[in-house]
Order: structure tokens, then sequence, then C-alpha cells
């Protein structure tokens, strides 16, 4: 995080994670994650990173290397997408958004220089630029009341989700239904989020990561680079995977495991008495060989005790314990139930 804009958070009663430097709270932790369903909230988000891609073959590159259609993004809209390995494993995961001067993408900051660095290794003669953005500053808004707060700072967001609109030097992208993402440079960073917080209460990142269990919205990270083929997190169900594009990465295997039915693993929301951490293995003792699932996100929730988004392997979905076969049991509920019979 840039020191300047931790200074500022800091003296705005901000409280840190001394492991992680994220922002935890604001001096009222439980009341804010209460909010988070009955308010505006306003979080820092410090878990995300931007990477520029600029040139005449971005968007052909991009789309070489990406799971969905990225050549078919209209201006200023976004799409979800995954990057895999050769065997099919995701890397990372973006939101990509097509803007006038070439793409934006968002994805998690403690993959930031990893995935600026392996995709210059495939640019070779194409006319590509990739430029990490230290500088902007992602701020996250949610809430019914998020245009009030967006006024406020003389902002509007897009009226569709995953679309954006650029107002000067800041740019608001609609997330889902009652989310945005306001994109600043750190020079206006500081007022811009007095400004909403003026309508929007400030709250710390796990309220945006329960809000992200929520939404179903999965994010891949350092704890869980190269652990998911892209079905394994439903991204064919919010538009971040096409079986209609031209080859990539990991293509033939993805397509392969979806049309011989062998997703066996799936996305869960899950609920837990103990924290969940990202990449923390699932167990069942009806499985006493291996693990069956994995976290993907965790966040504790309103109501007490830990939720989050989880794969686990479908058959198993009944009897998933924590850390170990006689680990705590969590509760899982599959995020879209279509998917939840073994094919």
């Amino acid at each position: 995080m840039n020191e300047h804009w931790r200074s500022f958070l800091e003296s705005t009663e901000a409280h840190f994670s001394e492991s992680t430097g994220e922002v935890l709270d604001f001096g009222d932790a439980s009341g804010e994650l209460h909010a988070a369903g009955q308010q505006t909230v306003l979080a820092p988000l410090t878990h995300l990173a931007v990477l520029d891609a600029g040139g005449d073959d971005a968007g052909s590159f991009l789309h070489n290397q990406f799971t969905s259609d990225i050549t078919a993004l209209a201006p200023d809209q976004a799409r979800h997408a995954g990057w895999c390995t050769a065997k099919g494993r995701l890397l990372a995961s973006f939101i990509v958004r097509r803007g006038a001067a070439g793409y934006r993408l968002l994805l998690a900051e403690n993959l930031l220089a990893f995935s600026e660095k392996r995709l210059r290794m495939y640019v070779l003669r194409a006319k590509v630029t990739l430029t990490a953005q230290p500088e902007c500053v992602l701020l996250g808004l949610a809430g019914a009341q998020l245009d009030e707060a967006l006024a406020a700072a003389g902002l509007r967001a897009p009226g569709d989700v995953l679309h954006s609109l650029q107002q000067g030097p800041i740019e608001v992208l609609r997330l889902d239904a009652q989310r945005v993402i306001v994109i600043c440079p750190l020079a206006q960073a500081a007022d811009v989020w007095l400004q909403l917080a003026g309508k929007a209460r400030p709250v710390g990142l796990p309220v945006w990561r329960w809000l992200d269990v929520e939404n179903a919205l999965p994010l891949v990270t350092q704890a869980t680079q190269e652990a998911f083929v892209p079905q394994m997190l439903d991204l064919e169900q919010i538009g971040g995977l096409s079986f209609n594009k031209g080859c990539y990465p990991g293509q033939e295997i993805v397509a392969r495991t979806q049309y011989l039915g062998k997703v066996k693993r799936r996305l869960f929301r899950v609920d837990s008495p103990l924290e969940l951490a990202a990449g923390s293995e699932l167990f069942s003792p009806d499985n006493p060989d291996q693990a069956v699932g994995q976290i993907v996100t965790g966040a504790p929730a309103p109501g007490g005790g830990f939720a989050g988004l989880a794969v686990i392997q479908v058959s198993y979905a009944g009897t998933v314990r924590l850390g170990a076969r006689d680990g705590v049991a969590l509760t899982a509920r599959a995020v879209h139930p279509e998917d939840d019979a073994p094919a």
C-alpha cells in the first residue's frame, strides 16, 4: 500500500492488520458488518491492484491469453476473465475493462507483480504495453444510496453492471446491482474519500469480502493460485469463460473438462464458527484419502461466525470439515444449485 494513502487512512481512524497491512475496521468491526446490510458503506480496496494494457494489439493479446471473449468488449464495457496454465489451472482472475486508450485489468494485489512479469513473456513482437498502476487507489462503495454518495463527490455510476464511466481522472465501474468500484489517482484519493464518507459509512476490507461472498464473486489470490480450473469457480456463470472463442493457455483441458462432464468440484457458500482463510483445505470423514475442497474467500459474518466461498467436491458437500477429517463441520450451499449433481 502506498505510504501516503496509509497515512491518510490512519488519520481517519483506520485499524490495520499487522500481518497483511489491510484495513480491518474503522473502530467498530461488528457495527460495520451490520451496517453493510442496511446502509451504504465505503471500503478501501487495498487487496486489489490495477494493470493497464495498451497498444494496437492489446485486445487480441489479452483475448489469446484469457478465458473470456475480450475482443467482443464494447468501449467502457467490462467482463470477468481467468488466466490459466497449460494444465487449465487458474493463475489469476481479472475484471477486464475496455477503455479509449486500451484495457484496464483489476486483479489481486498480491498477484500483480507475478502477472505483469509473466504476461510480458508472451508479448514477443506484439504491439502491447503492460503497465502496473501503483498510484491508482481503489475504493468500494456499496448500498442502496450509492448514487447519492457518488453525487456528493461529483461522480455518477453507469447504469449497467460491468460498465464503467470515466469522469476526468476518476473511473467508476459498476460491479453489481448495488456495488461500484471507484478508481482514482492518489492525488485525488483523500478528497474523494472524504466526500464519499459524508454519505457512506467507512468499513474495513472484511466487510467488502463478506459482500463478495454474498454476491458469489470469487477472486484468485496468491493462496489459491493454480488450485482451480475455471468451472470450479463458476466463471462460466458470470461471463468469465467462453466456449466459443479461439485458443488460450489451458483451453483444451478446460473444454474437455466441460464437454466430458468431469466438473466434480463447484463453488459453494459455506458457514463456519471458525475463521475461514483463503487456501485452507477442507476434508470429509467419508473420504479418508485426500482433501475434498479449499476455501477461496473468507470473512466474518454479520450474524456471528464466518462466511466464505469454497470449491468443494459435490459428492462430499454435505459432510465437509475445516482443516481435517475430524475438524469443525461447515454448512455448504451451492452457489448455482443446477450444478449440484456430479456429472
